[in-house]
């Protein structure tokens, strides 16, 4: 408790400079955008968990707790090696964000989004229509390379027609995804990582997780088209917007591949 003491009293004769409070802004800023990548996710209870487990250490060593406090600074030595383990999907995340700046986006090359999107959004109508499932991922930033070589390449320009084709029925790459990279299809019958997400109701099928599972990996935009409900769903960063009909479909897509909007709840 004595040393506790003695650390306040020494941080009331620090003197504080502008250099100073700028780091800490700094630093509060980099927390803040932490916490804003991890958020509605399970890593903010593992979080909680760490902080307690700081707290009780801390506790430890201010009461005299010689053992417990030995205890706990070596399962706090272990936790780095824990929390890149366990936080390694957020650690992604965090650094994919780091990689779209706006410097690289403004230098990027921009491909005519809007044709693709009336071809993609023709196409889901004509197979909602006919009561064909189908699952188009769009890439934005992030390369979506380990997705598209577990499916047969294309290389082959975008168009309504064949979207159409692809997802027939009784066509060898129908059942799976189709990945398009700027007003190209670059391949088809992709395998996807599926949602484990335990609040999904029952009533959404595998494309819709294929779609979720793809949003929560990377900042793609995937489109759904469910055969058994007839209606299309969007999935982008972990959130899916369903029972979407044409012209919400395309204002939609607007907004995240045109004008590159968040995938937030609207």
């Amino acid at each position: 408790m004595r040393a506790v003491l003695e650390f306040l009293g020494d941080l009331t004769q620090v003197e504080v400079g502008v250099r100073d409070l700028v780091d800490i802004a700094l630093v509060a800023i980099v927390f803040y955008l932490l916490l804003a990548v991890v958020k509605g996710t399970r890593a903010v209870s593992m979080l909680w968990g760490i902080l307690v487990l700081a707290g009780a250490y801390l506790g430890a060593l201010a009461l005299g707790f010689i053992t417990l406090a030995t205890i706990l600074r070596e399962v706090l030595f272990y936790l780095p090696f824990v929390i890149v383990v366990v936080f390694q999907q957020e650690i992604r995340h965090i650094l994919a964000a780091l990689g779209r700046t706006p410097l690289l986006r403004w230098t990027s090359t921009l491909s005519p989004r809007q044709v693709l999107i009336n071809d993609v959004v023709l196409a889901c109508d004509t197979l909602v229509a006919r009561r064909y499932g189908a699952l188009i991922v769009i890439e934005r930033d992030e390369g979506l390379r380990t997705y598209v070589d577990t499916g047969i390449p294309l290389d082959a320009q975008l168009s309504y027609d064949l979207l159409v084709n692809l997802f027939t029925p009784g066509t060898p790459l129908h059942d799976g995804a189709t990945v398009v990279r700027g007003n190209r299809i670059v391949a088809a019958g992709c395998f996807l990582p599926l949602s484990t997400r335990s609040d999904l109701s029952s009533d959404f099928g595998s494309r819709h997780r294929a779609a979720l599972g793809i949003s929560e990996e990377t900042d793609a935009v995937a489109v759904v088209v469910s055969e058994e409900r007839g209606a299309m769903a969007v999935a982008v960063g972990g959130v899916l917007h369903t029972e979407l009909d044409r012209r919400g479909l395309r204002d939609l897509l607007v907004e995240l591949v045109v004008l590159g909007e968040g995938g937030t709840p609207r």
